[in-house]
């Protein structure tokens, strides 16, 4: 791969989640902000909406890493769950040892009892669901119930809620509008700004151990931006495929050119680009000639 030919000691733009690259841009980090103050104050639910691609699962990691050893958390990824089930996962990550055969009674007096447990060791307990607007409404109900169990200083459990803006549709549904009144602190997490994204770029080549001055010219940055809008991951996709085309050819540095190429090469670029594309594209003759560089 491209690694060495850069100087790099690791990939810049992959897209699983790793907080080492986490960007504190000024949306991310009010975001983080917001979710730290919000478990600090120890009631309800919190919200985070964003677009595909904007960066929520690294941003709930980083929560989850930054929050400290005064607090348990809880993940669930794919929260598509029925109800039981959803409580038999919060029971697992929980590390409570049960009986899949336990009935619902035992299930939340075990689970109360843990909650009481931690409580008393000064710990606070969050627990995180990502892809939050796949929760079948009954599960959200479910999720509500749990925020009952409380003592008479504080809530025993707090939840997060990571979802695509169709959770805010589904959360005004008159058969959990309890729930969406117990959403106490709530954040929309937007695109980059185009200044932001020049600062993204040159953070993750950083992080990935670069140490020139400039490795995307400034119509590689140009190119980026008109071409995702700003969403993090197809910004991550199209680097990506620009750093290989620029190391097919044996250069040092991006062009616009190769982000043209990687932007046709890539599903879900902003559509009215198209026009831009063509005009600054490179030849044909080139494409072809890089053709090899990516796996259809």
């Amino acid at each position: 791969m491209y690694a060495a030919h850069f100087g790099l000691r690791e990939l810049p733009f992959g897209i699983t989640p790793d907080t080492s690259f986490f960007f504190g841009s000024p949306r991310s980090q009010e975001a983080l902000n917001t979710l730290l103050v919000a478990a600090r104050s120890g009631e309800g639910f919190i919200k985070i909406t964003g677009e595909v691609g904007t960066g929520k699962t690294l941003l709930c990691r980083k929560f989850m890493a930054t929050l400290g050893p005064g607090f348990v958390t809880a993940y669930i990824p794919n929260p598509y769950l029925e109800p039981r089930t959803l409580v038999l996962a919060l029971a697992d990550e929980l590390e409570l040892a049960l009986d899949r055969s336990v009935d619902q009674h035992q299930l939340l007096k075990a689970i109360n009892y843990r909650l009481l447990q931690l409580a008393r060791e000064g710990k606070r307990v969050v627990l995180c669901l990502d892809e939050a607007q796949a929760i079948p409404v009954e599960s959200l109900e479910a999720l509500r119930l749990l925020t009952n169990l409380e003592t008479e200083k504080r809530k025993l459990l707090q939840i997060v809620l990571f979802g695509q803006p169709e959770l805010n549709r589904k959360l005004q549904l008159d058969s959990i509008r309890q729930l969406a009144q117990r959403i106490t602190f709530h954040y929309h997490l937007g695109p980059l700004s185009r200044d932001d994204l020049d600062y993204y770029v040159a953070h993750r080549l950083r992080v990935a151990g670069f140490t020139g001055a400039r490795l995307f010219t400034r119509a590689a940055i140009r190119g980026l931006y008109r071409a995702s809008g700003g969403v993090p991951r197809l910004v991550n996709i199209m680097a990506h495929k620009a750093l290989m085309l620029s190391f097919g050819q044996g250069r040092q540095e991006v062009a616009g050119s190769h982000v043209t190429i990687a932007a046709r090469d890539t599903i879900g670029v902003r559509r009215e680009i198209w026009t831009w594309l063509a005009a600054g594209a490179a030849s044909a003759a080139v494409a072809a000639g890089l053709g090899w560089v990516f796996v259809r």
